[in-house]
């Protein structure tokens, strides 16, 4: 099993944002802690906005910040949202393609079960559990703190 690019990203975005606790970042700033495409990491950003993960904030001094706790953001929670089509063989749903042995197929079963206990798993993980060390992980990324406030406004 694999997980795409895109989950990746979104965790990615969501580990760096709960890093910056309540300051904003940009788009650029993570891009450029990571060493990724920024075009890619906005879509994933807007999607994750879309889910209510993360709030965009407009103005001078605006960017990106986490919409709810750190410890209330699951990993299995993003990773069903990112990756929205689990289907490890083409007999599971969305795709539900025909097989001449499904009336009698363990396989089916077997891998439904690896992947449920897959996201079992992530379930007992939060966007906190994933950003300790924070000391480390800030200095592997280049964050550091920024001081004083922004007087940008949330976007409706």
């Amino acid at each position: 099993m694999r997980l795409t690019v895109y989950t990746d990203y979104a965790l990615r975005v969501l580990m760096y944002l709960a890093l910056r606790e309540e300051q904003l970042a940009t788009i650029a700033e993570i891009a450029e802690s990571y060493k990724i495409s920024r075009n890619h990491l906005m879509k994933v950003a807007h999607q994750l906005g879309v889910a209510g993960f993360v709030e965009t904030v407009r103005g001078r001094g605006g960017g990106l910040r986490l919409a709810k706790p750190i410890g209330a953001i699951g990993l299995g929670e993003v990773v069903r949202y990112t990756e929205p089509d689990m289907a490890i063989v083409s007999c599971f749903e969305p795709v539900g393609e025909p097989c001449a042995i499904q009336s009698c197929c363990v396989l089916k079963r077997a891998l439904k079960t690896a992947r449920d206990a897959f996201l079992e798993v992530l379930d007992g993980y939060t966007l906190n559990d994933l950003i300790q060390p924070g000391g480390r992980l800030t200095g592997l990324l280049g964050i550091s703190p920024v001081n004083g406030a922004t007087s940008a406004e949330p976007l409706p």
